[in-house]
C-alpha cells in the first residue's frame, strides 16, 4: 500500500515541491585579484568554538564561506566531519547552524565539523557548462580535492574524514565518495535519494534544480540520455561503496509526532503546517522508496548498511536532527578506530 501510494503522489512531485530557501551566490574574486590555487583568503571566530572560513575555490573563481566547529581543546588532534545542507546551499536559515542544536551535540565531541555555505541546487556536482542562474559548478572538485587539503594543513587532524549530509547531499554524499574513495572512512545519508538516472530519480532532481533553484539540468549532466546521468547515479555504481561506512535514513511521508500544530516548530501557524504535510510528505514518501531501492542493492552486493526506516515522518530539520543524534556515535567509532 506504502509503495503505490508512494508511486501516485510522486507524479505531482514537481508541481508540490514548492519550499522556499534564500539563496545568494558566493562572492566572487575579481579577475585581476585571482590566485592561482585554492586557499584560505580569512578567519571569522564567533566563538572558541565556531569560526567561519572564506576558502577560494581556485575551480570556481570564488570565494565560499565554509563554518567549522572545533573541538573544545584547541589543541586537539581529531577526525573531520564534513556535514553538508539541502538544496539551498545552507543559505538563509536553511541550515544546521539554524534548524538544528548541532553545536551543542558536537560541543564535547573530539572533532572537527565542516559545513560549506553553498552548492545550492548543484548536488554538489561538476558541471558540464556554467549555467544562467546557478553560475559555475564544481563543487565535487571543491569539497573532494580543494577544501580538504586546505583544513587538513589548517588544523590538528587526524587524516580521517566522515561524510553526511541531507535532502539533495542526501545524494551528493554517495557521489562524492564514489568519486574520492578513500576520502571517507563514514558516509551517512539522511533523506536523500540514491537514483538519478531512472525516470523518477530525474524527475525528483529536475524539481530541485530547475524546480526550485532555476538552474537548467542539462548543464548540470546534459539531457536525460547523457551516460553522465548513470555515471553519477548511486544505486548503478553503489559496487564502488565497498569498504566504507554507510548510514541511511528516511521517513515514510506519513505524519508523525513532530507534525503537529502544538510542536514548537510550527508554532500554531497552519500553513507551516499543511506545508509541511503536504510538501514535505510528498517528498519524504519519495526519497523514502529511493532509499528502500539503495538498501536492496547494497544488500546484493553484500555491502553493509545501517539503515533507520520510521514509519512515519515528513522531510523536515526536526527528524534530520534526530537521525544525526542516532548516526553520530556510531560515526563517531568509525573515525575514532
Amino acid at each position: 500500500m506504502r509503495a503505490r501510494l508512494a508511486s501516485a503522489i510522486i507524479v505531482g512531485l514537481t508541481a508540490l515541491v514548492t519550499l522556499v530557501i534564500a539563496a545568494g551566490p558566493a562572492t566572487a574574486v575579481p579577475t585581476d585579484e585571482t590566485p592561482v590555487a585554492s586557499r584560505i583568503v580569512s578567519s571569522t571566530t564567533h566563538d572558541p568554538q565556531y569560526e567561519t572560513l572564506s576558502v577560494y575555490s581556485a575551480s570556481m573563481r570564488k570565494i565560499v564561506k565554509v563554518d567549522v566547529l572545533r573541538p573544545r581543546d584547541p589543541s586537539a588532534t581529531a577526525p573531520v566531519l564534513y556535514l553538508l545542507n539541502g538544496a539551498g546551499g545552507g543559505f538563509g536559515t536553511g541550515n544546521w547552524a539554524s534548524q538544528t542544536d548541532y553545536r551543542q551535540l558536537f560541543a564535547d565531541q573530539n572533532v572537527y565539523v565542516v559545513t560549506p555555505i553553498g552548492g545550492a541546487y548543484s548536488y554538489y556536482a561538476d558541471w558540464l557548462r556554467p549555467d544562467p542562474v546557478l553560475g559555475v559548478n564544481k563543487w565535487q572538485t571543491f569539497m573532494t580535492r580543494e577544501l580538504p587539503p586546505l583544513i587538513d594543513a589548517h588544523y590538528p587532524v587526524t587524516g580521517v574524514n566522515g561524510l553526511a549530509g541531507i535532502s539533495m547531499a542526501g545524494t551528493s554524499v554517495f557521489n562524492l565518495a564514489i568519486a574520492a574513495p578513500r576520502l571517507y572512512r563514514s558516509v551517512a545519508a539522511f533523506s536523500g535519494c540514491a537514483r538519478t538516472s531512472d525516470p523518477i530519480g530525474q524527475l525528483y532532481i529536475r524539481a530541485v534544480v530547475e524546480g526550485r533553484g532555476g538552474g537548467d539540468t542539462t548543464n548540470m549532466w546534459g539531457p536525460p540520455t547523457d551516460p553522465r546521468w548513470r555515471a553519477n547515479d548511486p544505486y548503478l555504481n553503489a559496487a564502488r561503496l565497498r569498504g566504507i561506512k554507510l548510514y541511511m535514513t528516511s521517513g515514510s511521508g506519513l505524519p508523525g509526532a513532530r507534525d503537529r500544530i502544538d510542536d514548537p516548530r510550527i508554532d500554531g501557524k497552519p500553513l507551516v503546517l499543511l506545508d509541511q504535510l503536504v510538501v514535505g510528505g510528498v517528498i519524504e514518501a519519495g526519497v523514502d522508496q529511493c532509499t528502500r531501492q539503495m538498501i536492496d542493492r547494497l544488500h546484493q552486493l553484500h555491502i553493509p548498511v545501517t539503515a533507520t526506516m520510521r514509519p512515519e515522518g515528513t522531510h523536515s530539520w526536526v527528524y534530520w536532527q534526530e537521525d544525526l543524534h542516532r548516526t553520530w556515535p556510531s560515526m563517531a567509532r568509525d573515525l575514532a578506530g
